[in-house]
């Protein structure tokens, strides 16, 4: 029986594009605000995606630094460039983005990623 051999780095290079793949999709941490830890932050309280920008981003970096400062090594979670997809109270969500994580305003927005309440 004669088998059909295929170049021998083929198999290689699918399994390591099927591998970027799902860490890529895996990478974006969804944070859901209506939690009891994140419930009664300031910045959180009536949030919407109707909300300024400003009003946002300032909400988005607290819950990422109380996301931070919770987890087993706060210096190297969320570095810049990192996305967190965030649900606000309402049940609207979207994604932000990490630009400077010791800044106030140290997220931004990814645009086109706001969603309305289900």
């Amino acid at each position: 029986m004669k088998y059909k051999r295929t170049r021998p780095g083929s198999n290689l290079l699918v399994w390591s594009l099927v591998a970027v793949a799902y860490a890529a999709a895996a990478a974006t941490l969804v944070i859901e605000t209506r939690d009891p830890e994140y419930r009664d932050l300031s910045r959180i309280g009536h949030m919407t995606i109707h909300a300024p920008e400003d009003a946002r981003r300032l909400g988005a970096a607290q819950v990422a630094a109380l996301y931070r400062a919770r987890s087993g090594t706060p210096f190297s979670t969320l570095s810049p460039g990192s996305t967190i997809k965030v649900v606000w109270p309402d049940g609207s969500a979207e994604t932000v983005r990490i630009t400077d994580p010791s800044s106030p305003l140290g997220v931004e927005p990814v645009p086109g990623t706001q969603q309305a309440p289900q």
